[in-house]
């Protein structure tokens, strides 16, 4: 199989089906316990809270990237909000037909794959 323009052997893919997976949960525990912690020797003395279970701690995550992270697919924003300081610098000196053509590019970029027609 081709990756990234480079052939790619069995067991490539092998060490990454076991690799992510286990980084992931690796990645789930690292911040749970940091949220647990840290929430069990802040918060019960300056706010006379109860101190949470490592599972609490997850829900706060998860409820957390509900409010405040949302479900958003992808890097692209609603809205023309770009980052970059110097990016409408750059566009202001483009002609109207390389602002149509990165217009489209953009456009193609935030709807994601298409099937084949």
């Amino acid at each position: 199989m081709r990756c990234c323009g480079k052939e790619r052997g069995r067991n490539f893919w092998i060490k990454r089906a076991i690799f992510i997976p286990l980084a992931i949960v690796a990645g789930i525990f690292v911040f749970g316990s940091v949220v647990m912690l840290l929430w069990n020797s802040i918060l019960p003395v300056v706010l006379g809270v109860k101190t949470i279970t490592f599972w609490q701690a997850i829900g706060l995550l998860v409820l957390s990237k509900i409010l405040f992270g949302g479900f958003r697919g992808g890097h692209c924003h609603k809205g023309g909000h770009h980052h970059g300081h110097d990016f409408h610098e750059k566009w202001m000196h483009l002609t109207p037909e390389q602002k149509e053509t990165m217009k489209a590019e953009w456009k193609g970029k935030c709807e994601g794959p298409r099937g084949n027609d």
